[in-house]
């Protein structure tokens, strides 16, 4: 069995195992939403904060890097908004959510373990330049783009205010926890801060079960998402993030010359589904939550398969 196989298949177990443990009600409902918040309000960012402060990154600077992957991101954007107006019909405030349901990967709690069990700490590393800036990013698009599109749909006909978007956008970015730790680790890096010898084994213990804990919580999060209707329009998105944008990376990686472990670490960070931020994001703007919780969940479940797929391509290719 390949490497990545054997990871996939404990990685999509532990998530299944969240996901029954959930059904079957051997755990609380509310249980799942308690462990999702400590892995993102603690685990997560010490393990960003660990890795970024600790391990070195010898592939230079990640511009490269990071126009690869956001350019296969906005393009796969691009394409959803238009295949859910054009094609389903839907106002231009569907159009944001279809695009964020297809752009928006899952990177931090399916992302950060399955990166780590196949690729260690130096996956890890490369994967963590492209979630320093993925939330920011994604953040500043959706609340821009939503401006938009109310007016588009004439739900509002007065101008954007940017000063007060500006404001929202800031809030909401450092009040983050997974930002705080990205910028407390660069800090830390630069700075040359060590953690005393006890305290770094605190954040060590913590940031060690931020992988397993993270995909239990994800499974048992998403029996209570489901599969919310709408799934012609939600397949339609879900093929657009499990197939195009992968290709879309795997190829414009090529063209750019990336090293070969980048090129790996872009194609599987782009090969995941969605995860629960679309649906966040879509409830926060009020409209398509039925269809990102369905791409999210149909997406899960079908990108065991394509991103194993996408990863054997990746290796015939380089």
């Amino acid at each position: 069995m390949p490497v990545f196989a054997e990871t996939i298949l404990v990685v999509f177990s532990l998530i299944a195992i969240g996901f029954a443990a959930t059904r079957f009600r051997l755990i609380k409902p509310e249980t799942g939403d308690g462990l999702s918040d400590f892995v993102f309000t603690i685990a997560l960012p010490l393990l960003l904060f660990r890795t970024i402060s600790t391990l070195g990154f010898d592939h230079g600077a990640p511009w490269m890097l990071w126009a690869v992957y956001f350019s296969a991101v906005f393009i796969t954007w691009g394409f959803a908004h238009l295949t859910i107006r054009a094609g389903f019909g839907r106002d231009a405030r569907s159009g944001v959510v279809a695009g964020l349901s297809a752009g928006f990967g899952n990177l931090v709690l399916l992302g950060i373990p399955f990166i780590t069990g196949l690729y260690g700490e130096a996956g890890l590393a490369v994967l963590s330049q492209i979630v320093s800036i993925h939330m920011p990013i994604m953040m500043a698009a959706s609340i821009l783009l939503y401006e938009w599109a109310l007016r588009r749909d004439g739900a509002v006909t007065s101008p954007a205010n940017l000063s007060a978007l500006s404001v929202q956008f800031l809030r909401q970015l450092f009040s983050n926890p997974l930002i705080i730790g990205i910028l407390a680790g660069v800090l830390a890096r630069y700075t040359g801060f060590v953690l005393p010898g006890v305290v770094d084994r605190v954040v060590a213990s913590l940031a060690g079960v931020a992988g397993t804990v993270a995909l239990f919580a994800m499974g048992a999060s998403l029996e209570g998402y489901g599969i919310r209707g709408q799934v012609r329009q939600a397949l339609s998105l879900v093929s657009l993030k499990l197939l195009l944008m992968p290709a879309l990376a795997l190829g414009l990686a090529m063209l750019a010359g990336l090293p070969e472990f980048q090129v790996k670490i872009a194609v599987a960070a782009a090969s995941l589904p969605a995860g629960v931020n679309s649906w966040l994001i879509a409830s926060r703007l009020g409209t398509g939550q039925r269809l990102a919780s369905s791409s999210m969940t149909l997406g899960t479940a079908l990108s065991a398969v394509t991103t194993g797929v996408w990863l054997f391509i990746a290796d015939l290719m380089l």
